[in-house]
């Protein structure tokens, strides 16, 4: 990269709208008229729901008035297209909380590839409600943050978590293992800003000891699950899915053993894809671009 192109400032623009015919000579001419030099560009057109879906990247290096104005003038297409769009800087790094429970594997994974660079996020802290990873997150630098919870304080322990959220403007919520239920109203709150990891090839074996109810039925394909959160436990709209083979003389703790890593792997992934701006939700379906 020369240093001159290395001086431009870079932005992501993610959109979707109800396709139709010219659609995409309309935004494309409005990228070109305000002198947004396109780099990248991925799109789909859903034909069940006749939504088109765009990721594009793009530099300023042909613009003359500047980016502000640029926005100014996008939002009166997406106006007349009706069209959700989203535009960040490509430097931008989300900041991201994580929440774990005792099980540390998905959370080693998750700080190790921050440490190293390939996870293009801040991380502002993790937050557990039990105190044993407490250490190890240290070591990494990062505060921990120890919010206890049973049923009868699960309301307080959840405004915790969202005055923690508010307080560092938190972006996503990665639940990396945490074996607490969501609340309903908190789910709704964190719409599209919450990814979990289930220990399942979803939708089948939902809810606790999905191992478990893998054995019992012999599958012969174990797997984990990267998805959104809502109100409807492991419901979510689906990011990432790995699988692993296994057969009749796999016991229930080899399982266990081997979904670790598809488990840490799925997560890692998902919040890759969600930080990089590469998903458009689709309904209960996402778009991966």
């Amino acid at each position: 990269m020369s240093a001159q192109a290395a001086e431009y400032n870079k932005y992501i623009l993610t959109l979707k709208c109800p396709d139709r015919l010219g659609l995409m000579a309309q935004f494309s001419t409005a990228l070109f008229e305000n002198g947004a030099y396109v780099t990248k560009v991925t799109h789909f057109g859903d034909p069940e729901t006749c939504i088109y879906n765009s990721r594009i990247e793009f530099d300023d290096r042909e613009m003359t008035e500047g980016i502000e104005t640029f926005k100014i003038k996008f939002d009166a297409l997406a106006q007349e297209l009706n069209m959700e769009y989203k535009l960040r800087s490509a430097d931008y790094r989300p900041k991201v909380l994580l929440a774990v429970s005792k099980y540390d594997h998905c959370l080693n994974v998750l700080l190790t590839k921050w440490k190293g660079g390939v996870l293009p996020i801040d991380i502002v802290g993790v937050f557990s409600n039990h105190p044993d990873c407490k250490d190890f997150v240290e070591f990494y630098g990062l505060p921990f943050y120890h919010f206890p919870i049973t049923k009868e304080t699960k309301p307080q322990q959840e405004t915790q978590i969202l005055e923690l959220m508010e307080k560092e403007s938190v972006d996503l919520l990665v639940l990396a293992r945490y074996m607490q239920i969501l609340s309903d109203d908190l789910c709704t709150k964190l719409d599209g800003k919450a990814i979990n990891i289930h220990h399942s090839f979803l939708p089948g074996f939902k809810g606790a000891k999905p191992y478990q109810q893998a054995y019992d039925r012999g599958v012969k394909l174990i797997g984990a699950t990267a998805h959104y959160v809502t109100a409807d436990l492991d419901e979510g709209p689906i990011i990432v899915q790995e699988v692993k083979h296994v057969d009749h003389a796999t016991s229930v703790q080899d399982m266990i053993e081997i979904g670790h890593d598809s488990e840490a792997t799925a997560l890692a992934r998902a919040v890759r894809l969600h930080v990089e701006d590469r998903i458009i939700l689709n309904g209960e379906r996402t778009i991966i671009l």
